[in-house]
């Protein structure tokens, strides 16, 4: 195996879902849903597929999604996009990431990443033979995901290339406010860096905060490339239907790395998501709702348990500081353990750091799962740990 990838084993998402399998826990580990999306958009594409829509796809993506992406971007954000050249469909947003970070990226650049952060982009930088210079995400003393401005101006040096944010936030569940991003947008401006950013959980924030997208800052369209997908809002995590959109030599130079990647994929699936995208608010609405009764009724079980919640704003996840229940503090541990205490299968957080050790103590739930499902989650759970 390439050196590049030394430390990269298996998913920890893998591992765990095994680990359900082996015991019939409930599995709260990855963050996928169990019920399928709109029937509207599952129509779309099984209509797709039985008009002859299996074929591959126009490299960029086909016009009918890359329109509807455009649309939804002035919808929610007031952001005007070109579908022909600053827009190109990927492989889920994975895809468009490793595209992005492939396409930009030089041997010994320098990427600033948040940590904790998906465990995808160290992959991706380390095989583009760059660097990642992590900027640590911790709770203060009210359970809110803050970092240290001196920390991330200390982070940016002469081989920065450029910074990745993930808002909402996985796994910690934050929004990043507009002062936050503004911060963020002035040390890119300053050091003339691009930024990547991932929002694919971009309408699941939670008790009325917004989301603000990067682009949409003064001066930041022409150094932002923002990437999303359908996955997340439409339940449709296995069709992997992405995007990446910006200006159009940020897009090209993504695009010239993805299509030596996957090329093309999902094509009955794209006129199916551009579909969900044009669904009415009162879809985006009830979706957050749902999760977010989900999200309540699970924390409130971690919390009545004993640990230390940091209720997410937004996004699939809770993470939970073990320690007042497990005095080592070891998350790994705790979560291989957990199926036969509790019948409930977790990720240990600290896989999602560069610096594993500031999360050793933190462990991840998601609550996307059906009410009735986080329901004899949350039994189990208070059944296993009780005194």
């Amino acid at each position: 195996m390439t050196s590049k990838l030394n430390g990269f084993g298996t998913t920890i998402f893998a591992e765990m879902s095994a680990l359900a399998a082996e015991t019939g826990a409930i599995n709260l580990g990855q963050g996928f849903p169990d019920t399928d999306g709109p029937r509207a958009v599952l129509d779309a594409a099984i209509d797709a597929i039985n008009s002859g829509g299996n074929q591959y796809p126009p490299l960029p993506g086909m016009a009918v999604l890359r329109e509807a992406i455009a649309e939804h971007q002035q919808r929610f954000y007031g952001i005007e996009l070109d579908p022909a050249s600053e827009i190109v469909v990927t492989a889920g947003a994975s895809e468009a990431i490793a595209s992005a970070l492939l396409g930009m990226l030089d041997a010994g650049d320098e990427v600033v990443v948040f940590e904790p952060m998906y465990d995808s982009y160290r992959a991706n930088i380390a095989m583009a033979s760059a660097i990642a210079v992590p900027v640590l995400l911790a709770p203060d003393v009210d359970g809110n995901y803050v970092f240290d401005p001196d920390e991330l101006r200390r982070s940016i040096g002469a081989k920065t290339k450029l910074i990745m944010l993930n808002t909402p936030h996985n796994p910690s569940g934050k929004v990043f406010t507009r002062v936050e991003l503004q911060l963020i947008a002035d040390l890119a401006i300053d050091h003339d860096l691009v930024v990547v950013t991932d929002e694919v959980y971009e309408h699941l924030a939670f008790d009325g905060r917004e989301h603000i997208p990067m682009c949409t800052l003064p001066d930041m369209f022409e150094r932002t490339l923002t990437i999303s997908s359908g996955g997340k809002t439409f339940h449709t995590t296995g069709w992997k239907i992405g995007w990446m959109t910006g200006p159009a030599n940020l897009v090209a130079a993504a695009r010239t790395a993805k299509q030596f990647l996957t090329f093309v994929n999902g094509g009955p699936f794209q006129p199916a998501t551009a579909v969900g995208l044009r669904l009415p608010d009162s879809y985006f609405e009830g979706l957050r709702a749902g999760l977010q009764a989900t999200r309540d009724r699970l924390c409130d079980v971690l919390t009545d348990i004993g640990f230390t919640v940091f209720q997410p704003e937004a996004s699939y996840f809770a993470t939970v500081d073990i320690r007042p229940i497990d005095a080592s503090g070891d998350g790994y541990e705790f979560c291989r353990q957990l199926p036969a205490k509790a019948g409930v299968v977790a990720i240990p957080n600290e896989v999602f750091y560069a610096r594993p050790d500031n999360g050793r103590h933190m462990v991840r739930f998601a609550y996307c799962k059906q009410m009735h499902v986080i329901n004899t989650a949350a039994d189990a759970l208070a059944k296993g740990f009780a005194s």
